[in-house]
Protein backbone atom coordinates (compact mmCIF):
# COMPACT_ATOMS: atom_id res chain seq x y z
CA UNK A 1 0.00 0.00 0.00
CA UNK A 2 1.18 3.46 -0.66
CA UNK A 3 2.00 6.13 1.65
CA UNK A 4 -0.87 8.25 -0.09
CA UNK A 5 -3.36 5.27 0.33
CA UNK A 6 -3.03 4.94 4.37
CA UNK A 7 -4.29 8.56 4.70
CA UNK A 8 -8.04 9.33 4.83
CA UNK A 9 -9.27 12.38 3.16
CA UNK A 10 -9.55 14.21 6.13
CA UNK A 11 -6.25 13.32 6.96
CA UNK A 12 -4.61 14.43 3.70
CA UNK A 13 -6.13 17.60 4.49
CA UNK A 14 -4.73 17.97 7.87
CA UNK A 15 -1.45 17.30 6.84
CA UNK A 16 -1.73 19.85 3.67
CA UNK A 17 -2.83 22.50 6.58
CA UNK A 18 0.38 21.65 8.24
CA UNK A 19 2.58 22.07 4.96
CA UNK A 20 1.26 25.56 4.47
CA UNK A 21 2.34 27.41 7.43
CA UNK A 22 0.16 29.29 10.10
CA UNK A 23 -1.07 32.23 8.32
CA UNK A 24 -1.84 30.21 5.14
CA UNK A 25 -3.78 27.33 7.08
CA UNK A 26 -5.84 29.98 8.56
CA UNK A 27 -6.67 31.49 5.36
CA UNK A 28 -8.30 28.34 3.86
CA UNK A 29 -9.74 27.00 6.88
CA UNK A 30 -11.47 30.40 7.19
CA UNK A 31 -13.35 29.51 4.02
CA UNK A 32 -14.54 26.05 5.16
CA UNK A 33 -18.13 24.86 7.37
CA UNK A 34 -17.52 24.72 10.94
CA UNK A 35 -18.10 20.83 10.95
CA UNK A 36 -14.89 20.67 8.11
CA UNK A 37 -12.66 22.89 10.76
CA UNK A 38 -13.77 20.46 13.30
CA UNK A 39 -12.71 17.43 11.76
CA UNK A 40 -9.90 18.72 9.98
CA UNK A 41 -8.13 20.40 13.23
CA UNK A 42 -9.01 17.17 15.48
CA UNK A 43 -6.65 15.44 12.62
CA UNK A 44 -4.11 17.58 12.60
CA UNK A 45 -4.07 17.50 16.71
CA UNK A 46 -3.61 13.02 16.22
CA UNK A 47 -1.57 12.94 13.12
CA UNK A 48 2.38 12.57 14.25
CA UNK A 49 4.88 11.36 12.72
CA UNK A 50 4.24 11.90 9.53
CA UNK A 51 7.87 11.11 7.16
CA UNK A 52 8.55 12.89 4.09
CA UNK A 53 7.58 10.22 1.88
CA UNK A 54 3.98 10.84 3.50
CA UNK A 55 4.03 14.73 3.19
CA UNK A 56 4.99 14.51 -0.60
CA UNK A 57 2.52 11.49 -1.52
CA UNK A 58 -0.50 14.26 0.00
CA UNK A 59 1.06 17.03 -2.06
CA UNK A 60 1.20 15.18 -5.15
CA UNK A 61 -2.25 13.86 -4.83
CA UNK A 62 -3.56 17.82 -4.12
CA UNK A 63 -1.62 19.11 -7.01
CA UNK A 64 -2.84 16.21 -9.56
CA UNK A 65 -6.65 16.95 -7.95
CA UNK A 66 -5.70 20.43 -8.62
CA UNK A 67 -4.87 19.83 -12.08
CA UNK A 68 -8.02 17.50 -13.14
CA UNK A 69 -10.50 20.44 -12.01
CA UNK A 70 -12.47 22.36 -14.33
CA UNK A 71 -11.37 25.52 -16.25
CA UNK A 72 -12.55 28.47 -15.27
CA UNK A 73 -15.30 29.90 -17.54
CA UNK A 74 -17.67 27.08 -17.51
CA UNK A 75 -21.26 27.90 -16.65
CA UNK A 76 -20.51 28.64 -12.40
CA UNK A 77 -24.22 28.52 -11.45
CA UNK A 78 -24.34 25.03 -13.06
CA UNK A 79 -20.82 23.90 -12.28
CA UNK A 80 -21.62 25.05 -8.44
CA UNK A 81 -25.00 22.68 -8.54
CA UNK A 82 -23.15 19.78 -9.71
CA UNK A 83 -20.34 19.99 -7.44
CA UNK A 84 -22.90 20.39 -4.47
CA UNK A 85 -24.75 17.67 -5.49
CA UNK A 86 -22.03 15.41 -5.82
CA UNK A 87 -20.26 16.36 -2.37
CA UNK A 88 -23.64 16.27 -0.30
CA UNK A 89 -26.51 14.25 -2.17
CA UNK A 90 -29.48 16.53 -3.86
CA UNK A 91 -31.29 17.28 -0.65
CA UNK A 92 -28.92 19.07 0.77
CA UNK A 93 -27.60 20.44 -2.10
CA UNK A 94 -30.63 22.23 -2.69
CA UNK A 95 -30.85 24.12 0.15
CA UNK A 96 -27.33 24.89 0.25
CA UNK A 97 -27.95 25.75 -3.78
CA UNK A 98 -31.16 28.28 -2.64
CA UNK A 99 -28.91 30.22 -0.22
CA UNK A 100 -25.88 30.71 -1.94
CA UNK A 101 -27.36 31.61 -5.38
CA UNK A 102 -30.01 33.21 -3.62
CA UNK A 103 -27.98 35.79 -2.27
CA UNK A 104 -28.39 35.11 0.58
CA UNK A 105 -26.35 33.79 3.76
CA UNK A 106 -27.84 31.89 7.06
CA UNK A 107 -25.37 33.41 9.96
CA UNK A 108 -27.70 33.56 12.39
CA UNK A 109 -28.40 29.81 12.37
CA UNK A 110 -24.71 28.84 11.29
CA UNK A 111 -23.05 30.62 13.86
CA UNK A 112 -24.79 27.75 16.67
CA UNK A 113 -22.60 25.37 14.77
CA UNK A 114 -19.19 27.23 16.26
CA UNK A 115 -20.69 26.36 19.70
CA UNK A 116 -20.75 23.66 22.44
CA UNK A 117 -23.66 22.37 22.65
CA UNK A 118 -24.10 23.19 26.40
CA UNK A 119 -23.64 26.96 25.59
CA UNK A 120 -26.48 26.18 22.26
CA UNK A 121 -28.97 24.65 24.79
CA UNK A 122 -28.77 26.90 27.98
CA UNK A 123 -29.61 29.82 25.18
CA UNK A 124 -32.52 27.33 23.32
CA UNK A 125 -34.16 25.93 27.08
CA UNK A 126 -35.98 28.99 28.00
CA UNK A 127 -37.31 28.82 24.23
CA UNK A 128 -40.69 27.19 22.99
CA UNK A 129 -39.95 23.28 22.03
CA UNK A 130 -40.70 23.89 18.45
CA UNK A 131 -38.30 26.69 17.94
CA UNK A 132 -35.87 24.44 19.88
CA UNK A 133 -36.90 21.75 17.18
CA UNK A 134 -36.34 23.92 14.37
CA UNK A 135 -33.05 24.91 15.52
CA UNK A 136 -31.88 21.16 15.71
CA UNK A 137 -33.46 20.00 12.56
CA UNK A 138 -31.72 22.31 10.77
CA UNK A 139 -28.18 21.40 12.59
CA UNK A 140 -26.05 18.18 12.19
CA UNK A 141 -27.33 15.07 14.24
CA UNK A 142 -24.29 14.71 15.95
CA UNK A 143 -24.33 18.15 17.55
CA UNK A 144 -28.25 17.97 18.08
CA UNK A 145 -27.55 15.15 20.20
CA UNK A 146 -25.28 16.45 22.26
CA UNK A 147 -27.61 19.41 22.02
CA UNK A 148 -30.62 17.05 23.06
CA UNK A 149 -28.36 15.55 26.07
CA UNK A 150 -27.80 18.67 27.51
CA UNK A 151 -31.68 19.91 27.43
CA UNK A 152 -33.74 19.27 30.60
CA UNK A 153 -35.14 15.40 30.80
CA UNK A 154 -38.64 16.19 30.52
CA UNK A 155 -38.31 18.42 27.41
CA UNK A 156 -36.89 15.71 25.28
CA UNK A 157 -38.91 13.45 24.01
CA UNK A 158 -41.87 16.28 23.11
CA UNK A 159 -38.64 18.27 20.82
CA UNK A 160 -37.85 14.96 19.44
CA UNK A 161 -41.68 14.23 18.50
CA UNK A 162 -42.12 17.59 17.65
CA UNK A 163 -38.68 17.30 15.18
CA UNK A 164 -40.51 13.91 13.86
CA UNK A 165 -43.90 16.00 12.74
CA UNK A 166 -42.11 18.79 11.05
CA UNK A 167 -42.76 18.77 7.41
CA UNK A 168 -41.67 22.28 6.67
CA UNK A 169 -41.27 26.11 7.87
CA UNK A 170 -42.18 28.95 6.44
CA UNK A 171 -39.10 30.95 4.73
CA UNK A 172 -40.71 34.28 6.61
CA UNK A 173 -40.80 31.82 9.89
CA UNK A 174 -37.39 30.99 9.55
CA UNK A 175 -35.92 34.54 8.53
CA UNK A 176 -37.48 35.67 11.70
CA UNK A 177 -35.96 32.79 13.78
CA UNK A 178 -32.73 33.25 11.42
CA UNK A 179 -32.47 37.36 12.65
CA UNK A 180 -33.26 36.78 16.35
CA UNK A 181 -30.11 34.73 16.13
CA UNK A 182 -28.16 36.86 14.78
CA UNK A 183 -28.73 39.77 16.85
CA UNK A 184 -27.20 38.13 19.58
CA UNK A 185 -24.24 37.43 17.61
CA UNK A 186 -24.18 40.68 15.96
CA UNK A 187 -25.13 40.66 12.65
CA UNK A 188 -27.87 40.35 10.12
CA UNK A 189 -30.87 38.06 8.87
CA UNK A 190 -30.82 35.27 6.53
CA UNK A 191 -33.53 32.70 5.59
CA UNK A 192 -33.06 29.18 4.23
CA UNK A 193 -35.14 26.62 2.36
CA UNK A 194 -38.12 25.07 4.44
CA UNK A 195 -37.68 21.28 3.96
CA UNK A 196 -36.12 19.76 6.54
CA UNK A 197 -37.03 18.00 9.53
CA UNK A 198 -39.28 15.04 9.63
CA UNK A 199 -38.48 11.24 11.12
CA UNK A 200 -35.72 10.68 9.35
CA UNK A 201 -34.39 13.26 11.05
CA UNK A 202 -35.03 12.57 14.85
CA UNK A 203 -34.04 9.21 14.00
CA UNK A 204 -30.82 10.70 13.00
CA UNK A 205 -30.56 12.41 16.16
CA UNK A 206 -31.66 9.46 18.49
CA UNK A 207 -29.28 7.86 16.93
CA UNK A 208 -26.19 9.49 18.89
CA UNK A 209 -27.74 10.46 21.92
CA UNK A 210 -26.54 7.42 23.39
CA UNK A 211 -28.88 3.84 24.04
CA UNK A 212 -30.01 4.57 27.63
CA UNK A 213 -31.51 8.21 26.57
CA UNK A 214 -32.87 7.49 23.58
CA UNK A 215 -35.05 4.38 24.87
CA UNK A 216 -36.50 6.99 27.04
CA UNK A 217 -37.26 9.20 24.61
CA UNK A 218 -38.90 6.36 22.29
CA UNK A 219 -40.91 4.80 25.26
CA UNK A 220 -41.86 8.50 26.16
CA UNK A 221 -43.10 9.46 22.37
CA UNK A 222 -44.81 6.01 22.47
CA UNK A 223 -47.10 6.72 25.17
CA UNK A 224 -48.65 9.40 23.27
CA UNK A 225 -48.27 8.05 19.34
CA UNK A 226 -47.20 4.63 19.13
CA UNK A 227 -47.22 5.09 15.28
CA UNK A 228 -44.46 7.85 15.34
CA UNK A 229 -42.54 6.22 17.86
CA UNK A 230 -42.63 2.78 15.65
CA UNK A 231 -41.76 5.53 12.73
CA UNK A 232 -38.82 6.75 14.22
CA UNK A 233 -37.29 3.25 15.21
CA UNK A 234 -37.87 1.84 11.70
CA UNK A 235 -35.57 4.44 10.92
CA UNK A 236 -32.53 4.34 13.58
CA UNK A 237 -29.52 2.96 12.70
CA UNK A 238 -27.29 1.66 15.30
CA UNK A 239 -23.56 0.35 15.47
CA UNK A 240 -24.43 -3.01 15.22
CA UNK A 241 -26.44 -2.62 12.35
CA UNK A 242 -23.45 -2.44 10.39
CA UNK A 243 -22.99 -6.21 9.67
CA UNK A 244 -25.95 -5.26 6.70
CA UNK A 245 -23.54 -3.02 5.19
CA UNK A 246 -22.33 -4.16 2.02
CA UNK A 247 -18.31 -5.64 1.67
CA UNK A 248 -17.34 -2.62 -0.61
CA UNK A 249 -19.17 -0.35 2.31
CA UNK A 250 -17.32 -1.94 4.98
CA UNK A 251 -13.58 -1.40 3.26
CA UNK A 252 -14.37 2.22 2.31
CA UNK A 253 -15.73 2.39 6.15
CA UNK A 254 -12.53 1.22 7.79
CA UNK A 255 -10.34 3.54 5.67
CA UNK A 256 -11.93 6.06 7.68
CA UNK A 257 -11.44 4.41 10.92
CA UNK A 258 -8.34 4.87 13.04
CA UNK A 259 -7.12 1.25 14.31
CA UNK A 260 -7.22 1.96 18.39
CA UNK A 261 -11.03 3.19 17.85
CA UNK A 262 -11.90 -0.11 15.67
CA UNK A 263 -10.69 -2.13 18.45
CA UNK A 264 -12.36 -0.21 21.12
CA UNK A 265 -15.35 -0.35 19.29
CA UNK A 266 -15.34 -3.88 18.74
CA UNK A 267 -14.89 -4.75 21.88
CA UNK A 268 -17.75 -6.37 23.27
CA UNK A 269 -19.45 -6.52 19.76
CA UNK A 270 -21.11 -10.10 18.90
CA UNK A 271 -18.78 -12.29 17.21
CA UNK A 272 -20.88 -12.02 13.36
CA UNK A 273 -20.12 -8.09 13.63
CA UNK A 274 -16.64 -8.91 14.28
CA UNK A 275 -16.39 -11.22 11.64
CA UNK A 276 -17.53 -8.87 8.89
CA UNK A 277 -14.57 -6.62 9.95
CA UNK A 278 -12.07 -9.47 9.63
CA UNK A 279 -13.46 -10.28 6.11
CA UNK A 280 -13.28 -7.12 4.61
CA UNK A 281 -9.31 -6.86 5.75
CA UNK A 282 -5.77 -8.07 4.32
CA UNK A 283 -5.31 -11.42 6.39
CA UNK A 284 -2.48 -10.13 8.30
CA UNK A 285 -4.51 -6.81 9.50
CA UNK A 286 -7.34 -9.07 10.17
CA UNK A 287 -4.63 -11.24 12.35
CA UNK A 288 -3.20 -8.38 14.01
CA UNK A 289 -6.87 -7.04 15.02
CA UNK A 290 -7.80 -10.15 16.19
CA UNK A 291 -4.33 -10.39 18.26
CA UNK A 292 -4.87 -6.36 19.37
CA UNK A 293 -8.61 -7.23 20.57
CA UNK A 294 -7.55 -10.05 22.73
CA UNK A 295 -4.79 -8.02 24.43
CA UNK A 296 -7.06 -4.99 25.05
CA UNK A 297 -7.96 -4.89 28.55
CA UNK A 298 -11.40 -4.40 29.83
CA UNK A 299 -13.19 -1.18 28.55
CA UNK A 300 -15.80 1.22 29.89
CA UNK A 301 -19.18 0.79 28.28
CA UNK A 302 -19.32 4.32 27.98
CA UNK A 303 -16.03 4.64 26.12
CA UNK A 304 -17.11 1.94 23.63
CA UNK A 305 -20.48 3.74 23.31
CA UNK A 306 -18.80 6.73 22.53
CA UNK A 307 -16.50 5.48 19.99
CA UNK A 308 -19.84 3.91 18.12
CA UNK A 309 -21.14 7.91 17.75
CA UNK A 310 -18.16 8.58 16.54
CA UNK A 311 -18.12 5.50 13.63
CA UNK A 312 -22.35 6.16 13.37
CA UNK A 313 -20.97 10.27 12.25
CA UNK A 314 -18.43 8.69 9.96
CA UNK A 315 -20.91 6.35 8.61
CA UNK A 316 -23.82 8.84 7.94
CA UNK A 317 -21.16 11.17 6.51
CA UNK A 318 -20.06 8.83 3.95
CA UNK A 319 -23.96 7.59 3.39
CA UNK A 320 -24.71 11.06 2.73
CA UNK A 321 -21.90 11.43 -0.02
CA UNK A 322 -23.28 8.23 -1.74
CA UNK A 323 -20.17 6.14 -1.11
CA UNK A 324 -22.17 3.60 1.22
CA UNK A 325 -25.80 2.31 2.16
CA UNK A 326 -26.82 1.73 5.48
CA UNK A 327 -29.98 -0.01 6.09
CA UNK A 328 -32.22 0.65 8.33
CA UNK A 329 -34.05 -1.37 10.81
CA UNK A 330 -37.33 -1.06 8.66
CA UNK A 331 -35.46 -3.19 5.85
CA UNK A 332 -36.06 -0.83 2.75
CA UNK A 333 -35.02 2.33 3.97
CA UNK A 334 -32.20 3.20 3.48
CA UNK A 335 -30.74 6.49 5.59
Amino acid sequence: MTAQATYSGIERAAILMMTLGESAAAAVLKQLDAKVVQRIGSSMAQITGVSREGVSSVLNKFSTDLELQTSIGVDSDQYLRNVLKEALGADKANAVIDRILGGRSSRGLEALKWMEAKQVADMLRNEHPQIISIVLSYLDSDQSAAILNAMPEIMRADIITRIATLEGVHPSALDELDQVLEKQFSGGGASKSSGFGGPKVAAGILNLVGAATEGKIVEEIGKTDTNLAQKIQDLMFVFDDLIDVDDRGMQELMREIQNDKLIIALKGADDALKERFFKNMSSRASETLREDLESKGPVKLSEVEAVHKEILVIARRMSDEGRIQLGGKGGDEYV
